[in-house]
């Protein structure tokens, strides 16, 4: 199969490489076994939680947005009011810069972290506790090597962030103690460099790829561009991961059991997904983002696996503690892939949405991952994943 570079960056890998797994499962190898006979239910399940969430079904997408509001308080308007003498594309640098380095801050925090708002006197937790932490990280200029520019992200500023800048920002102790912060910090200096390369990042800050975007696509982008933008400026941060012709594939991973290169690219998704907001807030739009995937990661997965659409054939599997590139969570990851578009599609008839009025970023936020959340609750006291991950803060 061809394992060119402009196909392992594109949703169609994705989808073409994770429905190998999903066949490859269904003749009976692999990790798990299937129980179609559950996807309704789990669908009724899903719409349930939508409906909840969501009576209108005005739904926004699956971002990093979410957590800047949890808690019932909306701290965009913060930095709304902070940027208003700002005109609208320097605005959405300013929000590009806040809301990729909180992507990048975003993977799983650890049961025991928690982070204490000082302005609201709210303990927050898990993505809303790192959403939260990281805004105000942001808005006290700690990714800023500009005294006088606090609000944004530049390279000398990400550059010469510490490990112990974060631990203050993310009130870590030895009793409040987060998962992978050197992975984190390792992530924002690697992003540091990346956008020194003025092609992507025409003035060295994360959020100028608005700039670059609309040098290539003018005023509509479609969303296969932005997460190859994403993709294309983003990818030497990821560290030690498969390479092709010396370009970093990212969230791609050989199966052993099928000797293939199998394609998820869930955080540059989420960044993709996390992006829109404010560059439909500069006036520009964002077409097809329908063509992109699930997130293989364990909210959807542990839905899927919790809710017996998937099992281990062997048990004990779920009692083990398994790295990114073992075939077992690959595995895992693509049946959550394929699962989600078999979710989102019945979802969307369901409800009488065509795909491009309800794409699955929207059915991710009504949706499957608060579902995850809910029935990981119900079943495990603290509603951690079915199995325990290793994570360095930079899959998950």
């Amino acid at each position: 199969m061809k394992n060119n570079i402009d196909y392992l960056l594109s949703p169609l890998a994705i989808r073409e490489r994770t429905q190998g797994l999903l066949d490859y499962t269904q003749s009976g190898k692999g990790y798990f076994d299937m129980h179609m006979e559950k996807l309704n239910p789990c669908v009724d399940y899903v719409l349930t939680v939508i409906k909840e969430n969501y009576p209108t079904l005005e739904i926004p997408f699956h971002s990093r947005w979410g957590h800047f509001r949890a808690g019932g308080t909306n701290r965009e308007l913060i930095l709304d009011e902070k940027l208003k003498s700002s005109n609208a594309i320097e605005k959405a640098r300013c929000k590009l810069d806040l809301v990729i380095t909180s992507v990048l801050l975003d993977a799983g925090s650890g049961p025991q972290w928690s982070y204490k708002e000082n302005s609201t006197g709210k303990t927050l937790a898990r993505s809303e506790g790192l959403g939260v932490a990281s805004f105000h990280m942001f808005m006290n200029g700690a990714f800023s090597s500009d005294s006088n520019k606090p609000l944004q992200a530049d390279a000398q500023g990400l550059k010469n962030l510490t490990e112990a800048s974060v631990e203050k920002y993310f009130q870590v102790t030895a009793a409040n103690p987060l998962v992978g912060v050197s992975g984190r910090v390792s992530l924002l200096k690697n992003l540091g460099t990346a956008v020194e390369n003025t092609t992507f990042f025409p003035h060295k800050r994360p959020g100028s790829i608005i700039d670059y975007l609309m040098t290539l696509y003018g005023n509509e982008i479609p969303a296969e561009g932005l997460l190859r933008a994403v993709l294309d400026g983003l990818g030497r941060i990821w560290p030690g991961r498969i390479q092709l012709e010396g370009v970093n594939l990212g969230d791609v991973w050989k199966h052993q059991g099928t000797g293939e290169l199998i394609a998820f690219h869930k955080l540059s998704q989420w960044m993709t997904y996390s992006l829109v907001e404010p560059l439909i807030e500069a006036g520009l739009s964002v077409t097809g983002a329908e063509k992109l995937t699930g997130l293989a990661e364990y909210r959807n997965g542990g839905l899927i696996l919790d809710f017996g659409l998937i099992t281990a054939k062997n048990p004990t599997d779920l009692q083990k503690a398994w790295k990114p590139e073992e075939d077992f969570i690959i595995e895992w990851r693509a049946l959550t892939v394929c699962m989600l578009d078999l979710i989102g599609t019945a979802v969307q008839k369901n409800l009488g949405k065509s795909p491009q009025e309800f794409p699955l970023a929207k059915v991710l936020e009504g949706g499957t991952w608060w579902a995850g959340r809910k029935i990981a609750a119900s079943l495990r006291p603290g509603g951690g994943p079915p199995f325990q991950i290793i994570s360095d803060g930079t899959v998950f």
